[in-house]
């Protein structure tokens, strides 16, 4: 068996020669990073709201009991309006003591609250004072919010990528010209995530403001701003 040997200086001209024997590299022209945003407006289609009741007696039985019975009233009202169960949601149960507290004296037990809300979305927004009316009337002694969203973003958060796309691609024509070269292609983009920037109106009623004869709530829904920020990098070249 014979053993083949092969010096150092042997085996650096072969990894060279194999090297150099894959083809050169193309040359790259000029990159330009370009970051650029999309916005498109649009009135939203739905509004959550968050409703609830709060009672209070002497003993936590008595609290939770009176609760559940204006509780039903309220659910009551909610699946007259046509809102559907899919859209309907409990957010919160709460029974808590409450004390007096006076000076050099032990706290004393005076009572307890009970608390029960849901949250539920309205998508009839033409609808939305009369029912928060109704549901005042219903016996709903804390309302939240709204707050409003599109139910169907897809197609706006397009309309707002393709902007931010032109944007970019116009921009990256600018510097071309500047540079006198010309686009040659878009090397990569990244899509730093979409949001939605409402402007929100919010409404709170409570126990000294729900009363039913009152003239209907007005509600603004406004628009939602949508936005996409991309970043490109683009190749001139000459």
């Amino acid at each position: 068996m014979k053993l083949i040997q092969i010096s150092t200086v042997t085996l650096l001209a072969l990894l060279v020669t194999a090297c150099g024997s894959g083809s050169a590299p193309a040359e790259r022209g000029t990159l330009v990073t370009i970051a650029a945003r999309g916005e498109v407006s649009q009135a939203p289609d739905i509004a959550s709201i968050s409703v609830g009741v709060v009672t209070e007696a002497a003993d936590s039985k008595k609290a939770m009991g009176d609760n559940a019975e204006q509780m039903e009233s309220l659910m009551a009202a909610i699946t007259k309006a046509g809102i559907a169960k899919k859209d309907i949601q409990t957010s919160g149960i709460s029974l808590w003591p409450r004390y007096q507290y006076q000076q050099n004296r032990k706290p004393q037990l005076v009572g307890y609250t009970a608390r029960n809300t849901v949250s539920i979305k309205v998508r009839k927004l033409d609808e939305l004072g009369n029912l928060l009316d109704d549901l005042a009337s219903a016996g709903a002694n804390q309302v939240n919010g709204p707050s409003f969203e599109i139910g169907e973003p897809a197609p706006v958060q397009a309309e707002a990528r393709e902007k931010a796309l032109l944007d970019a691609q116009e921009r990256a024509a600018i510097y071309a010209k500047a540079l006198g070269m010309k686009v040659r292609r878009i090397v990569s983009i990244s899509e730093n995530g979409t949001g939605d920037l409402p402007h929100p109106v919010m409404l709170r009623r409570n126990q000294m403001t729900a009363e039913s004869d009152q003239a209907t709530t007005p509600v603004a829904p406004g628009e939602i701003k949508v936005t996409v920020n991309l970043n490109l990098v683009f190749e001139l070249q000459d």
